[in-house]
């Protein structure tokens, strides 16, 4: 799906939409120009102007306005106000919200009536062009209202289409996900430390260690049980590892973990 002569206006300008804005401006989806960044921060809008030469404003409500498309990169405690201030201006226009926990029904109500809504769940690897970001649009929003959201953020990683109620799952999995892996990350650190390793090499080691296994998963076209199996001799140092997360319940806990996390998404949601 082309972008082509698109306005997208980001409403708000923190880390994620710079990811995006960044991520369309590589990959040639738009021109500078058909960029408008919008926030209340001076100094965050002088950096968009400095480093993407794309257009900025403190207004909200001209930055909607102006565009085609209005991505919602704000916070979910501010989504009332700025729904309450473009809602004169969101009329016909594609809405994509990236706001954790705001359901498409509540932008939809927001902004007074049947207003074209996608929403999405992004995550932090999309700071590295290594995302992975699911899509549910609501009850007003076409087909091919999906697909351009699904090139803006597809610029970034892949994208995911899913029904809305699957959202806090996916929340739950890849929205929370990079910090169950920054978790692991830590221990094996700390692991190596305490088996005599410095803490630069016991840190080079593990994301070296994080990276080349999941480069192997996408590559292989191997599953992760196949992959584990594998790399398990009987009687080796892997399995001695395994049968003390295996007898501690790792895999119970962390199932169990990510069903806490999918609760507390829907409770943020109202749901």
């Amino acid at each position: 799906m082309t972008l082509n002569n698109k306005t997208i206006a980001f409403i708000g300008a923190g880390n994620m939409a710079e990811a995006l804005i960044r991520g369309l401006l590589a990959a040639k989806e738009v021109e500078p120009e058909q960029i408008i960044a919008a926030d209340v921060r001076a100094e965050r809008l002088s950096f968009f102007r400095e480093m993407f030469h794309i257009r900025t404003a403190h207004n909200n409500t001209a930055a909607a306005q102006a565009a085609d498309i209005i991505l919602l990169a704000v916070k979910p405690q501010q989504m009332g106000a700025v729904l309450n201030e473009i809602k004169s201006n969101a009329r016909g226009r594609l809405v994509v919200s990236i706001a954790a926990g705001i359901s498409t029904d509540n932008i939809e109500r927001g902004l007074g009536g049947k207003a074209r809504v996608v929403r999405a769940m992004p995550n932090t690897p999309a700071l590295v062009s290594a995302g992975a970001a699911a899509l549910a649009k609501g009850a007003y929003a076409t087909e091919e209202d999906l697909s351009v959201a699904e090139a803006i953020l597809g610029a970034v990683g892949i994208t995911a289409r899913v029904e809305e109620k699957l959202i806090d799952a996916v929340t739950a999995l890849s929205g929370s996900g990079p910090a169950y892996v920054f978790y692991v990350a830590e221990a094996m650190i700390s692991a190596g430390i305490e088996a005599g390793l410095s803490k630069e090499l016991a840190g080079k080691l593990t994301i070296q260690t994080i990276l080349g296994a999941s480069k192997l998963m996408v590559e292989s076209g191997e599953s992760a049980e196949s992959l584990r199996r594998k790399v398990t001799s009987p009687g080796g140092t892997t399995e001695a590892a395994l049968k003390v997360m295996n007898d501690r319940k790792l895999v119970e806990i962390l199932i169990e973990a990510i069903k806490a996390a999918s609760r507390r998404s829907k409770e943020l949601s109202g749901g």
